[in-house]
């Protein structure tokens, strides 16, 4: 008797330790990187939102011949090494296949300069559909929901790389039928992948419009990001999606006043909601553009935005929080069910 009342203490502890370890792994997340799994806590600062080259000329005209990749390498590999001097870690390339997508070149820019990158799937259907491929027209949403599907299991094209976000895009206002249908079928995607899905969609009308979709579709808000929130004038809605539990991503730092980004974000923080806001600057080098904008790179909101940010009493927590935390939650890859 004497033996067992000392076993059982110690059968006891030796419970609690297993269950302990067992609970943390239950609670490692991972993000589909180029190069595959990244444990979540590896992440560090995330830019969310950002493209290494787009080329929007039209699904049916898109053609690499189009531009030199030496010379995108040439503008953008000195941009990425200064976003890494600011602490960088992981970039999202939210670049689908029918505006350039490229793996192969985000796998070997991730292996030249030691940053993580995430590829993305899905359709955009802004620019008035151009960007769509036929096939978007006249496919069903489960249809379109299942091209997904494939690229999750086995790959793009033939680089067995993966892709780490659905990534779609709606006009401005109220969904048209091929936009509620892209959505669904982004939704019915997620169920399959555990992917996130990424909606530029910059006003707020679409995207309640699309988070009634997912809603019909079971799927829980926090797997859907609104991309361009910063452009909706009506920051009560921002709020109103956070509240919901949807992401809401500011994400066009390049092209907007600092001033309207802090004024944003302090609205975010009176509703202690800044634990769903995502920031980046929505850089990429443009095919067939004259301007400078292919020579902006992605460190303005570390060099403008986070100092504004300070002076506007924000802690180095509640930067973090946005810059390091919530990219964490928001990119992990895992069913999100909407709970009855």
């Amino acid at each position: 008797m004497k033996k067992l009342c000392m076993i059982l203490p110690l059968a006891l502890l030796l419970c609690f330790i297993i269950g302990c370890q067992d609970k943390e792994a239950k609670q490692t997340m991972f993000v589909m990187t180029v190069n595959g799994p990244l444990d979540t806590r590896e992440m560090g600062i995330t830019l969310t939102h950002e493209h290494v080259l787009v080329d929007v000329i039209g699904a049916d005209k898109i053609s690499k011949d189009r531009y030199d990749l030496n010379e995108v390498l040439k503008v953008r590999l000195p941009l990425l090494r200064k976003a890494q001097e600011f602490g960088c870690n992981t970039f999202v390339d939210c670049t689908t296949q029918h505006i350039a997508r490229d793996s192969e070149l985000l796998k070997r820019l991730s292996n030249e300069i030691g940053m993580h990158f995430i590829a993305s799937t899905g359709y955009l259907g802004d620019f008035n559909d151009r960007c769509l491929p036929s096939f978007a027209m006249t496919e069903t949403a489960d249809q379109l929901a299942e091209r997904i599907v494939k690229e999750w299991e086995n790959g793009i094209d033939d680089t067995g790389i993966k892709p780490g976000l659905i990534k779609i895009a709606v006009d401005r206002g109220s969904l048209s039928e091929v936009h509620r249908k892209i959505t669904r079928a982004a939704a019915l995607a997620h169920h399959k992948t555990g992917l996130t899905i990424a909606s530029h969609s910059k006003s707020a009308i679409g995207t309640f419009e699309q988070l009634e979709i997912l809603k019909e579709e079971r799927v829980d808000p926090s797997a859907f990001i609104w991309v361009h929130a910063h452009e909706e004038k009506d920051t009560k809605t921002h709020v109103k999606a956070a509240e919901m539990g949807a992401w809401v991503s500011f994400d066009q730092i390049i092209y907007f006043e600092i001033e309207h980004f802090v004024s944003i974000i302090s609205n975010m923080k009176s509703a202690n909601l800044l634990n769903r806001v995502l920031l980046s600057h929505d850089s990429t080098y443009v095919v067939g553009l004259n301007e400078n904008v292919n020579t902006v790179g992605y460190t303005r909101l570390f060099e403008e935005l986070i100092p504004a940010l300070k002076k506007s009493d924000f802690s180095e927590e509640e930067i973090e929080q946005m810059i390091i935390i919530n990219p964490q939650d928001a990119f992990a890859y895992r069913v999100r069910t909407l709970k009855e």
